[in-house]
């Protein structure tokens, strides 16, 4: 069992950044991958971000490519994702997932989710 918790949500003027962690609980955080989805209002599930657990290697979603990075602590059992050059679009509620299926939008285990609002 894992527990997410994330934090660093909040409300940003286009051009800016925020950094979103992910604290999760559990002995066994360093073998899961983790990811990143996020759900904008009246919008679909999106992925956003994604790093293997043994080779860290990152994927993204193509609207954040260039802008959003992904990357991980095991030794804090905490994931972050730094957010640069927001845009409006990227309103929404972004969700930490341990194991994260990206083609079809699920995961293992979610957090409960923190909300990002860019302003324009």
């Amino acid at each position: 069992q894992v527990q997410l918790v994330e934090s660093g949500g909040g409300l940003v003027q286009a051009g800016g950044s925020l950094r979103l962690s992910c604290a999760a609980s559990g002995r066994t955080f360093s073998r899961y991958n983790m990811g990143w989805f996020r759900q904008g209002p009246g919008k679909e599930r999106e992925f956003v971000a994604a790093i293997n657990w043994s080779t860290m290697l990152t994927s993204y979603g193509d609207s954040v490519k260039g802008r959003f990075t992904i990357s991980r602590d095991n030794a804090k059992n905490t994931v972050y994702l730094q957010m640069n050059s927001l845009k409006p679009e990227d309103t929404a509620v972004y969700y930490c997932a341990a194991n994260p299926n990206r083609r079809i939008g699920s995961a293992e285990f979610w957090g409960q989710g923190t909300q990002v609002t860019v302003s324009s």
